[in-house]
């Protein structure tokens, strides 16, 4: 991934969207740029044009954190913009590192998700694999663990599979927010090699989601409520709180959680009751499979 051009048309999208009037400046005649002039930001931000022109072509590294704050004041950057513009300063670092990642989920943690029983818990990282889920989340996200192309994902879910235009009914806000989650861990994170691989693919297999990508939006998903038509249990909205793991960086507990006394959390318990009724034959099957092995070998040994 080039990341001058990253820097580039981030800072170009934003300033596209402000206009003069927005900033107490005059519109004037003859203007062939949408949006503000470079000569404006540079204005706004208290720098020379030169200078914030070579920032946009993609020179950021080394740029102070006071005149990275200028400018997200003067493109009125809001708070994960903001984060996201300082993210991509420190990728252009020189010493710019990979983040370290556990690869095994300890067992404690599963405990944890286990222990949440009225509705899906999860952990995703910033490519929104699922690494860990509780019975309720994998029921909840059963079209997204039955898809073969590498571990759970959902970015891969809503773009490739069609089904998720019926689990999501405002299925374009799940995408837009899909994409931007993407879009913020990129310049986070810009030596994963997964992450890029991902972006690559669904870059060249998905129309749509190539169109969000050249749009540079960046958010942060912390909590709020989503609308979802589940194939068992049908629609339901829940609310969701996303939780930044710190013993390990760049995980999310999500856990979902419906209204109490609403239909929504009938639907949660009719999905438990289901997720446990597919545990239950799950583990009927393993035990006969056991079963037929031991006799198999006592049959061979006799």
């Amino acid at each position: 991934m080039d990341h001058s051009a990253e820097v580039r048309d981030f800072l170009t999208s934003r300033r596209a969207r402000i206009t003069p009037d927005q900033v107490g400046l005059p519109i004037g005649a003859n203007r062939r740029v949408a949006g503000l002039r470079r000569s404006e930001v540079a204005t706004l931000a208290g720098v020379s044009v030169e200078y914030y022109t070579r920032i946009e072509r993609g020179a950021i590294a080394g740029v102070s954190h006071e005149i990275l704050g200028s400018l997200a004041q003067a493109l009125r950057l809001d708070e994960a913009e903001r984060a996201h513009l300082f993210d991509l300063a420190r990728a252009s670092s020189p010493v710019a590192r990979q983040r370290r990642r556990r690869t095994t989920v300890h067992e404690s943690l599963q405990w944890v998700l286990d222990a949440v029983s009225s509705g899906p818990a999860f952990v995703r990282n910033g490519r929104l694999d699922i690494i860990a889920a509780n019975p309720m989340a994998r029921a909840f996200y059963r079209d997204v663990f039955d898809m073969v192309d590498g571990p759970p994902n959902i970015a891969r879910y809503t773009f490739l599979d069609e089904k998720a235009h019926a689990f999501y009914p405002d299925w374009g806000l799940f995408a837009e927010i899909t994409v931007a989650i993407l879009r913020t861990e990129a310049a986070r994170d810009p030596l994963d090699k997964d992450l890029h691989d991902l972006i690559g693919e669904l870059s060249t297999r998905s129309v749509e989601f190539r169109t969000l990508w050249s749009a540079h939006n960046v958010r942060h998903h912390g909590a709020g409520s989503k609308t979802f038509r589940h194939p068992i249990v049908g629609e339901m909205t829940l609310a969701y709180e996303g939780l930044e793991m710190a013993s390990e960086p760049g995980w999310t507990l999500t856990i979902y959680a419906a209204e109490p006394g609403s239909r929504s959390e009938d639907a949660l318990r009719l999905l438990a009751s289901w997720a446990a009724s597919e545990l239950s034959a799950s583990a009927m099957e393993e035990n006969a499979e056991v079963a037929k092995a031991r006799e198999e070998r006592s049959i061979g040994g006799a």
